[in-house]
């Protein structure tokens, strides 16, 4: 059905004046045209289907009617209307016009065809945990999935080799029984078969008639680069195995990755943060910092300030699709050391005096740049004084 919903008159062919009775035929008619069972395979058939169910649904009701006549769709939405949601829904509610225009005999006994309909079985979820390079640079692992498979002895249909499914007798393969009560018939799944409209007669031995059996599957997994949290990898027809000959699900691995010890992952940039002493941030110097894949030799250049970022491109994460890479932002931290050598108080008070005379700034202006060593020279000093503060109590 399409995103925008059509209006429930046009859909049955009647004018907003229409009585029950004539709501009722047109449906019957249309029923009767695009029944699954009339029209294998046929994806559009299915939905007019559909279509005219919910629309037939709401406008024999006159409660449901009054609200769509007053606010639409959307007051319908908010009163918890939804609709159907698959053929058995449809069937069960309408088993008095089902039954009276395809006689439970038509198309396969009614209720759309001769025996349950194929279902897909469900999709499953695997969470999966990583290592941060792993996740980042790809890997393949092999991982247990417990899943629900069919029968290979019975096929699926849960009986004996040599014996087939039997409609039920209870309700005569149609998956409902109907009573009455007053001038009411009430219509409900037949207690024996489930609604299955078939039993077994003779159970296979290895599933118990059952017709699937529970397994655990080992799987290769390939993980491409690139791959963060709550990111997923989708593996098609390794869920659980479907019912009555459909179709298994899906397997969806979502990925959970730990931390590492370094580096800091945002998005496919990678943060890391490297200590160099307030000398060699003054002098300059160069030396060695991991990469995701090797070693990598860092330039810190003369007079580098403290929280200044060097990146190198091309050395963060890969994306999952395509050659790109993130880039490595490496954060210089300068560390000053708390307390100090007689040799080192004293060549940092010769560096000291080399320094300009503090510039003392007007009120509300914006303060020069200091230089490097002037700041240092501030941090340094006030580490000291409080240390000596702390000696003399």
């Amino acid at each position: 059905m399409a995103n925008q919903k059509r209006d429930y008159y046009q859909v049955l062919g009647v004018p907003r004046d229409a009585g029950v009775d004539d709501i009722k035929k047109k449906y019957r008619q249309i029923a009767l045209k695009y029944h699954p069972d009339r029209n294998p395979g046929d994806q559009s058939a299915e939905e007019k289907f559909k279509e005219a169910a919910e629309a037939y649904e709401v406008l024999h009701d006159p409660e449901k009617r009054r609200l769509y006549d007053t606010y639409g769709h959307e007051g319908l939405s908010s009163s918890g209307f939804t609709g159907f949601r698959d053929f058995s829904d449809i069937f069960s509610s309408f088993s008095d016009i089902f039954g009276d225009v395809f006689g439970f005999g038509s198309f396969g006994g009614g209720f759309g065809g001769g025996g349950p309909r194929p279902q897909q079985g469900n999709d499953l979820r695997y969470d999966l945990t990583l290592d941060f390079l792993d996740a980042a640079l790809g890997t393949e692992v092999t991982v247990e999935v417990p899943r629900v498979v069919n029968c290979r002895t019975c096929g699926g249909s849960g009986a004996k080799p040599g014996t087939k499914r039997v409609p039920c007798p209870q309700c005569g393969g149609r998956g409902v029984v109907s009573r009455s009560h007053g001038i009411f018939q009430i219509t409900t799944t037949c207690p024996r078969c489930q609604g299955m409209k078939e039993f077994v007669a003779e159970a296979c031995p290895t599933c118990n008639g059952e017709g699937r059996l529970r397994e655990k599957k080992k799987l290769k997994v390939k993980i491409p680069p690139g791959m963060d949290s709550g990111t997923h990898l989708v593996m098609p027809g390794e869920g659980n195995g479907g019912v009555h000959g459909g179709p298994p699900g899906d397997l969806y691995i979502v990925m959970h990755v730990r931390p590492h010890e370094f580096f800091q992952r945002e998005g496919n940039d990678l943060h890391l943060k490297v200590p160099v002493s307030f000398v060699q941030a003054a002098l300059g110097t160069r030396f060695t910092i991991p990469t995701l894949k090797a070693t990598h030799e860092l330039v810190i250049p003369p007079g580098t300030q403290p929280g200044e970022v060097i990146r190198l491109k091309g050395e963060g994460v890969p994306y999952p699709k395509g050659s790109r890479k993130g880039d490595l932002l490496v954060e210089v931290v300068v560390t000053i050391p708390r307390n100090l050598s007689a040799r080192q108080q004293h060549l940092l008070d010769e560096l000291a005096k080399e320094e300009p005379a503090p510039h003392v700034q007007p009120e509300g202006a914006q303060p020069h740049d200091e230089g490097l060593f002037k700041k240092l020279w501030h941090t340094i000093t006030e580490s000291i004084a409080d240390n000596k503060r702390e000696q003399k109590k």
